[in-house]
């Protein structure tokens, strides 16, 4: 383990304080991924205590570094005023990482805000964007199905929805390997006609575009997967989203009740577990479209299992040049 970086294959600048967890489960994760990926990481935040935790583990053969920060962006800090007072926060200097060529990917299971804004002040955005996307894969419930948007891009224009049609088909195919994603606008009926203003507008740009647009689709659509990208504002997907989290954790609390008493610690922890990785589905991380670099941010709960897929997903996003096709295709839409 060095401070210092020498570029090979992939690289991914690790927020080594992002998270609920941080310092520890972010480098266990980050470890157990340049394991299984073979990529580099950089471990962003203090110095002393990332190199503390890293002595726990056999790292011989990887390529693990450390890059000190000294400061931390915590939840509930505003991320504007938090950036901006915090100059060497750790988020901030992992994202310029990947500005100056050091790393490909910046990763954070931290505030999401201070990845959002770190991300658009320090990579910029890519042309003709109005808001960069927090898209979400939904590998529990819907393995072949991603959402777009799920929270940056609360006000939105029907041109806005496709972009974000645009994005998602670009995730689900260099993600998810699906060559012909099906695109759906999520609204409150299945037919045409259904919906509110923008998503009756949208439908008529969806239909001359050369998406392969299947019309609206139902929330209760989702989990059957009739989608493989389901478009909406940010409003309604973060309320969707966190809809989704807040009845997985009711019914964890419910099956307490019911079978706890039944069952093994062990097998209804196995259950629980499994029900629990189904309805978090931002867990793993996911990337941030429209912004000129890859930044994958995940959910501050993660431990070290939801590290490591984040940083298999960093991997695929800079091999598949996820990136610069989003560049190309958004560019089409000008």
């Amino acid at each position: 383990m060095t401070s210092g970086v020498s570029k090979k294959a992939v690289t991914v600048a690790v927020d080594a304080m992002g998270g609920d967890y941080a310092p520890q489960e972010i480098v266990k994760g980050a470890i157990e991924g340049a394991r299984k990926e073979g990529i580099e990481i950089i471990l962003v935040g203090q110095e002393n205590a990332i190199r503390k935790e890293v002595m726990r583990y056999d790292i011989s053969g990887l390529s693990i570094h450390v890059r000190n920060a000294s400061e931390v962006i915590q939840e509930g800090e505003s991320p504007v005023a938090a950036l901006r007072r915090k100059p060497d926060a750790s988020i901030a200097v992992a994202t310029q990482l990947v500005k100056t060529h050091e790393a490909d990917a910046v990763m954070s299971m931290g505030n999401t805000g201070a990845v959002m804004v770190s991300a658009i002040k320090i990579l910029g955005k890519l042309k003709g964007i109005k808001s960069p996307s927090a898209g979400g894969l939904l590998s529990g419930f819907a393995p072949n199905t991603v959402v777009f948007d799920l929270g940056p891009t609360t006000d939105c224009k029907p041109h806005d929805l496709l972009s974000l049609a645009v994005m998602g088909c670009i995730v689900a195919r260099k993600i998810l390997g699906i060559s012909n994603p099906t695109v759906a606008l999520l609204s409150n009926g299945s037919e045409e006609g259904k919906g509110n203003l923008l998503v009756n507008k949208a439908y008529q740009i969806f239909k001359e575009s050369n998406l392969n647009f299947i019309g609206n689709v139902e929330g209760n659509d989702i989990p059957a997967g009739k989608a493989n990208v389901v478009v909406c504002d940010g409003f309604m997907g973060n309320i969707l989203i966190k809809f989704c989290e807040g009845l997985g954790d009711s019914i964890i609390e419910r099956l307490k009740v019911t079978f706890g008493k039944h069952l093994p610690n062990v097998d209804f922890d196995a259950v629980s577990n499994d029900l629990f990785a189904l309805t978090h589905v931002a867990e793993n991380g996911g990337p941030i479209c429209g912004v000129d670099g890859v930044v994958i941010v995940g959910h501050g709960r993660s431990k070290a299992p939801q590290v490591a897929d984040a940083i298999h997903i960093a991997k695929t996003v800079v091999t598949s040049n996820l990136v610069e096709e989003l560049k190309t295709e958004l560019g089409n839409l000008q």
